[in-house]
């Protein structure tokens, strides 16, 4: 059975960084393609990062985009999601999320397997 394990988040003030971390175990990590999905207070769930396969393509939610990067280590099971220049409306809580499937998808419902979540807060 496939499981996601993430770490790393934490407090941070604004413009401060934070790196998470999800471990990939029970399957073939390089089979699957991975993403981030994150859930503030009272609102849905939204789409963060995605990464294909091997690593070598990645999708970024327009508000990140310069801030944020994803990779992989396909020798060691993980995703990496380095979060720079963090801003107060990037606190919430962020899933690690794959599906059987090489390519990227931006859909949360394409995504069968869930890590239990990380919290991040940013204070101003």
């Amino acid at each position: 059975q496939v499981q996601l394990v993430e770490s790393g988040g934490g407090l941070v003030q604004a413009g401060g960084s934070l790196s998470l971390a999800c471990t990939f175990s029970g399957g073939t990590f390089r089979y699957y393609a991975m993403a981030w999905f994150r859930q503030a207070p009272g609102k849905e769930r939204e789409f963060v990062a995605a990464i294909n396969w091997s690593g070598g393509t990645t999708e970024y939610e327009d508000s990140v985009k310069g801030r944020f990067t994803l990779s992989r280590d396909n020798a060691k099971n993980t995703v990496y999601l380095q979060m720079n220049n963090l801003k107060p409306e990037d606190t919430a809580v962020y899933y690690c999320a794959a599906y059987r499937g090489g390519w990227i998808v931006r859909t949360l419902g394409t995504y069968d397997v869930w890590g239990q979540g990380t919290q991040v807060t940013v204070s101003s």
